[in-house]
């Protein structure tokens, strides 16, 4: 009802008229919605329609059981008007009504009714005050004026047709006539035809001139049945009297309740009326009595060891019969499935053959039997929808970790059973570090607190990785390997593997020594030059780089200097021109390629170190000066009983990586995406270690290097080289 207030406000229109509008459309809604069959064939003419509706509530709320329809019952006047009562316990919809009744009397029976409400009660039932209104339903037939003329000249034309037959007639009887009379006169034997016109004569008298347009039963004198075989062929059904004394019941209802073989017994006694809800008098029968009633057992009259059991119900017609001044019940019994017969300790031979119960029961039985499997069915395809959402989920997972450990495309490759060709790389840059004095720290330190710090530091590297888009070719031990320009070659790789480095060198500074409790130092090797990448093996497949650029790189980090970054001359060619600050070191004896000349980089001119980390740009970057150098020989301490800090630096390390901006990067967007991926990447692998083979790919690594010159500041002596092997290898299979 606040809709339709609302309504009227915004319309300016009574409410009357908008609940009458909605009632007309709500009518042309149920035809849309597939009623509209059904309620064509309610009745012949608006009376039987209206007479109907009931008994269409009642099929309907089969199937919606908590359905709460209003109730209707209609009278003929005398006029040709009707008197329609209207009952219902929702106040204040009874304009619905004529907007209902009027549109299907126009769509079916194409006549205009007028509808004007005359009495408007409460009346108390069981279940509380119901609203009666009872309207005046008057009706005219609707012509349009071509029709009108039409049907008006046709009426014409059949009254000068019924002149044409009734002259016919007469001289065919005429001419009848005169033949006997010749027939007699010439005792002739022959048959004499008989005409169309005397067989339409024929027929008009037994109309009475009316075309068969009424209809007149003929009833038997006697009643040609026996009271047995009438109350075994009509098992549901009871005669009682206007005191509700039961005079006659079936069989069934017998057996059912067996209080009814006393006859004389008041009916409420043993029944109570669902449906229409009135009191239990026959004053209220009689005038609910074109409604279907339904009745149900009480249970305090049954039996003891029946009252556990449902009640039964019963539905069916009131018959009023005046010269007995008693009402006939005929009936059968309300169930919907084989289920509700069985609760009730029925069977189908309890309900007569003519039946359509029966049928009713079974089919529904069937119709339940469908739904119930269209629901499991319904309930599997949720099921598959909700596995699917999972697996789609898991493949995800699992495509992030292989994209984790293999390029995209030779993964794409590999997952279609393809053979992964080696690639010719002319120029890329490659990175080597590792942890100085790994072997002593190993040596004073439980596995486990190796484990942690590899993995603190690893997954700085790994973000690190994200921020410069480099790859990540292994780890062995504390051995990190990276490459820029590979498996995709850009024009800045050794941009990016520079500031990677540099990012590295920052990043150690918050990784603790478990012995001393200082941060970490790491050595920084890079070279420039070309390399062959490809897969090697079945298990475990690894994406590789073969080359003489790979040991000279490894030779930059096993003879470099702690907390510095050792740049070949290749790679300082790339570099002198790019905004880096880079000092020479002179000639160095580098084992297996004599001698060489290398530099270090100490740092970058232009970028600030948020923008090396990949951390939010903060406004204080722009005016300070740049913390990317790192003096020789002096490092931070960070004391242990600093865990505060510790974990304050641990909290600015896991921020979000934001990409830093090269000439031949991507977009912003293309950033977002792949930062998003190696993110879910990192949560799958970032506690993972690899473990180191004796057959390495690298070819000749830093373990075996022996021993160096002086001016090379080795930490660790050759001669512990093969120990640490050992120890790398047994903490990472311990992992």
């Amino acid at each position: 009802m606040q809709l339709v207030d609302k309504a009227c406000k915004v319309l300016g229109v009574p409410a009357d008229i908008v609940l009458r509008e909605f009632g007309k459309y709500f009518f042309e809604f149920c035809k849309r919605s597939g009623y509209d069959h059904m309620l064509r064939t309610l009745g012949g003419n608006l009376y039987e329609f209206i007479e109907n509706l009931d008994a269409l509530h009642s099929y309907l709320s089969l199937s919606y059981q908590e359905m709460n329809a209003p109730s209707f019952r209609v009278e003929k006047n005398e006029d040709g008007s009707m008197h329609l009562h209207y009952y219902s316990d929702r106040r204040g919809l009874c304009h619905i009504v004529p907007g209902i009744i009027g549109a299907a009397a126009l769509d079916f029976f194409n006549i205009e009714i007028s509808m004007k409400i005359v009495n408007q009660t409460e009346e108390e039932e069981r279940t509380g005050k119901k609203e009666h209104i009872v309207f005046l339903v008057t009706q005219n037939p609707l012509f349009p004026c071509k029709e009108r003329n039409e049907f008006s000249s046709s009426s014409q034309c059949l009254v000068d047709s019924e002149k044409q037959i009734e002259n016919q007639l007469n001289k065919e009887q005429d001419l009848e006539k005169a033949k006997n009379a010749n027939g007699d006169r010439g005792n002739s034997v022959c048959p004499v035809k008989k005409s169309h016109w005397k067989t339409l004569r024929g027929i008009i008298t037994l109309g009475k001139g009316k075309l068969l347009r009424g209809f007149d039963p003929v009833y038997p004198k006697s009643l040609w049945i026996d009271t047995k075989t009438f109350c075994n062929g009509l098992p549901f059904h009871m005669v009682f009297d206007k005191e509700l004394k039961v005079k006659q019941a079936g069989v069934s209802i017998q057996k059912i309740v067996p209080g009814l073989q006393t006859m004389g017994i008041s009916l409420d006694q043993y029944f109570r009326i669902v449906h229409p809800e009135v009191p239990f008098t026959i004053s209220s029968i009689q005038k609910f009595i074109n409604s279907q009633f339904v009745f149900q057992t009480r249970r305090e009259m049954m039996p003891e060891s029946w009252r556990e059991r449902p009640m039964l119900e019963l539905r069916g017609q009131m018959m009023w019969m005046e010269p007995l001044q008693c009402m006939l019940y005929l009936c059968s019994p309300l169930l919907r499935s084989l289920h509700e017969l069985e609760e009730r300790q029925m069977h189908i031979a309890d309900i007569a053959p003519h039946d359509v119960t029966r049928d009713l029961i079974l089919l529904n039985q069937q119709r339940l039997a469908e739904m119930e499997l269209s629901s499991q069915l319904e309930r599997k395809k949720e099921e598959l929808r909700i596995l699917s959402k999972h697996l789609e989920e898991e493949k995800k997972k699992t495509e992030a970790l292989l994209y984790a450990m293999l390029p995209q495309h030779v993964a794409n490759q590999l997952k279609e059973g393809k053979r992964v060709e080696a690639g010719e790389f002319k120029e890329c840059t490659i990175l080597f570090s590792d942890v100085v004095t790994f072997t002593n720290i190993c040596a004073q330190c439980e596995p486990i607190q190796i484990v942690l710090m590899l993995n603190s530091m690893y997954l700085r590297f790994d973000r690190l990785t994200t921020v410069h888009d480099v790859y990540k070719v292994e780890t062995i031990g504390d051995a990190y390997m990276v490459v820029g320009g590979v498996p995709v070659p850009v024009p800045t790789h050794a941009e990016r593997v520079a500031n990677f480095a540099l990012g590295m060198i920052m990043a150690a500074k918050g990784v603790q020594n478990p012995v001393s409790g200082n941060p970490i130092q790491i050595r920084v090797g890079i070279h420039t030059g070309p390399v062959l990448a490809g897969v090697v093996g079945e298990k475990m497949p690894r994406y590789c780089l073969f080359g003489d650029t790979v040991n000279i790189a490894s030779r930059m980090e096993s003879h470099g200097v702690p907390s510095k970054i050792h740049l070949s001359s290749s790679a300082y060619q790339c570099l002198k021109y790019k905004n880096f600050e880079i000092t020479e070191r002179g000639e160095i004896e580098v084992k297996g390629k004599g001698k060489m000349h290398t530099y270090f980089l100490i740092r970058n001119k232009s970028a600030t170190e948020n923008e090396i980390m990949g951390r939010p740009m903060k406004d204080l970057d722009s005016g300070h000066e740049s913390v990317q150098s790192i003096p020789e020989g002096k490092t931070e301490a960070i004391p242990s009983t600093h865990q505060p800090a510790t974990q304050a630096q641990q909290k600015k390390d896991q921020t979000p990586a934001i990409a830093m901006k090269y000439v031949d990067g991507p977009t912003d967007a293309q950033n977002s995406l792949k930062r998003g991926n190696q993110m879910k990447a990192g949560d799958l692998t970032g506690k993972t270690c690899d473990s180191k083979s004796d057959g390495s790919l690298h070819g000749n690594q830093h373990a075996d290097d022996g021993p160096r010159p002086p001016n090379q500041a080795r930490v660790r002596p050759a001669a512990e080289e093969p120990q640490n092997r050992n120890v790398r290898s047994n903490f990472c299979t311990l992992l």
